[in-house]
């Protein structure tokens, strides 16, 4: 799915983002701070540019890990990396609009860069900005990634949607590290459990978060999956984001035995390779105290 938005300052946005820096939820991630204006104006990032083209990439699985008792995974992490292969998909799209408009400088961006890829993606009409802070499309819910492209190229524009979360208060209500607001639409990033398992880089997880971690030993997908909108979520066609290995069906104690060596081998071309072994190790413990 693909939208489009003017390329221009991100003044309202520009303004929430330093009040949720000001108040520490990015946590240790520091560099959420750096390259301010390159991350609210396009125009900075990329001189000359006039469009930006959103993508947004289906994840959601044909099948779930059945062992609940197995510490979880992310839905986005069962299959490969997704960066490269969005990246060479923005590609193609850029190769196209070259064919048909001529010459046109442009970037791609896949996570890669100081964008704000929600904000953008909501301006661009692929959803709103939901109260657990994730896009939210009311046709597919919000089990996809996204993806920009950047460009000189004057493009018109597509209509936002509105917001359709209404009175349900499901995500905030199911979050068990209390890491969205009451009222919604704010985020304390250095709460969430996403965070906490794969940014986080001390040795050990903060104590209070012992035992509220609810069994995930990678990312979290609990306010995704109590999300009324997620129903209308269908399987992606994507084979490289199918789980391969054995770990899809391991059960606790496999996960507890697995050495350095097996996750090399399970793990090779996956997401979980961010944390690495170290990590994923002392997410495990965590898990277990």
């Amino acid at each position: 799915m693909v939208g489009i938005a003017r390329a221009e300052r991100l003044d309202r946005e520009a303004e929430r983002l330093q009040q949720w820096l000001n108040l520490g939820y990015q946590g240790t991630m520091q560099w959420m701070a750096n390259h301010f204006e390159k991350r609210v104006d396009p125009t900075v990032l990329v001189p000359g540019a006039k469009s930006v083209v959103c993508l947004a990439y289906n994840y959601y699985p044909g099948e779930v890990q059945q062992n609940r008792e197995a510490p979880q995974v992310a839905k986005y992490a069962y299959g490969e990396d997704y960066h490269g292969l969005l990246k060479k998909k923005l590609k193609e799209l850029l190769d196209s609009i070259r064919h048909q408009y001529g010459p046109v400088t442009g970037r791609c961006f896949v996570d890669s860069a100081p964008v704000l890829e929600r904000d953008w993606a909501q301006r661009a009409g692929l959803g709103w900005i939901g109260k657990n802070t994730l896009l939210i499309h009311p046709r597919i819910g919000s089990y996809f990634f996204l993806a920009e492209l950047i460009i000189d190229l004057e493009l018109e524009p597509d209509e936002p949607v509105r917001d359709h979360c209404g009175t349900c208060r499901k995500c905030i209500d199911a979050c068990p590290t209390g890491a969205i607001a009451e009222e919604g639409y704010l985020m304390d990033g250095s709460k969430c459990i996403s965070y906490l398992t794969i940014e986080l880089k001390e040795e050990q997880l903060p104590e209070p978060y012992h035992g509220k971690m609810e069994n995930w030993v990678f990312g979290c997908d609990i306010c995704q999956q109590v999300c009324p909108w997620n129903r209308f979520a269908t399987p992606h066609h994507e084979p490289a984001f199918t789980p391969h290995g054995h770990w899809f069906d391991w059960n606790k104690n496999e996960w507890l035995e697995m050495t350095e060596e097996i996750f090399v081998k399970e793990f090779d071309k996956s997401p979980l390779k961010r944390p690495g072994y170290a990590g994923i190790r002392r997410n495990l413990d965590a898990l277990n105290k």
